[in-house]
């Protein structure tokens, strides 16, 4: 706590001053972002840091393993899925990205089984992806399994994006598009996922 609360009091001598004028417009006239991530909620990455966006900029919502579940309007609690009716249908973000990493923790315990303590929420959150699974263990070397497994586990957010009919109808009109990016922590390199299922340097 005390580390957290010397960074606090740096920004307010620092970064409050230099961004003080965003912070009072943003707090005046609201939020109006024209990209939402969904993010990983590994201390490794930032989007906000990775796209050098400021205050107002970019909405994020983050979990574990940068997952989307599919559309189930009930009565259940659904984080991500609140947060996506809040950037889509209130915000209207032009841009939604789903935003995956290396070294993944979510998706080392999708292949190999979530630690110890970790299966009473983990390991339910995880089975979002088994398609992708599924697909990497019977067609990808073991070594090679990680990697391939994060990249697919975008592609099965994205597919489930398209569940929520108010982001489909949004898709198809062409007022909302939908983007797949995968950052490599070792490197820094952001790949883009391209229309042919394939991922390169952005």
């Amino acid at each position: 706590m005390d580390d957290l609360l010397a960074g606090y009091r740096r920004f307010r001598e620092k970064g409050w001053l230099e961004q003080r004028a965003v912070f009072e417009s943003l707090a005046r006239h609201g939020q109006a972002p024209s990209a939402m991530v969904v993010a990983c909620v590994d201390s490794r990455i930032d989007p906000a840091m990775i796209f050098d966006a400021g205050p107002g900029e970019i909405l994020t919502v983050r979990n574990v393993a940068n997952l989307v579940p599919p559309y189930a309007p009930d009565a259940a609690y659904h984080g991500t899925s609140a947060a996506l009716e809040f950037g889509v249908r209130v915000l209207q973000v032009r841009h939604l990205m789903v935003m995956g990493h290396g070294l993944c923790g979510g998706v080392r315990a999708l292949l190999e089984g979530a630690p110890g303590p970790g299966h009473e929420f983990v390991e339910p959150w995880m089975s979002i992806a088994e398609a992708a699974r599924v697909r990497v263990m019977s067609s990808v070397a073991p070594a090679y399994r990680q990697h391939a497994c994060e990249q697919e586990a975008i592609k099965v957010s994205l597919a489930n994006l398209m569940t929520f009919p108010w982001i489909a109808e949004r898709v198809q009109a062409g007022s909302l598009a939908l983007h797949g990016t995968w950052f490599d922590i070792h490197t820094g390199l952001l790949m883009i996922l391209q229309a042919d299922d394939t991922f390169v340097p952005a």
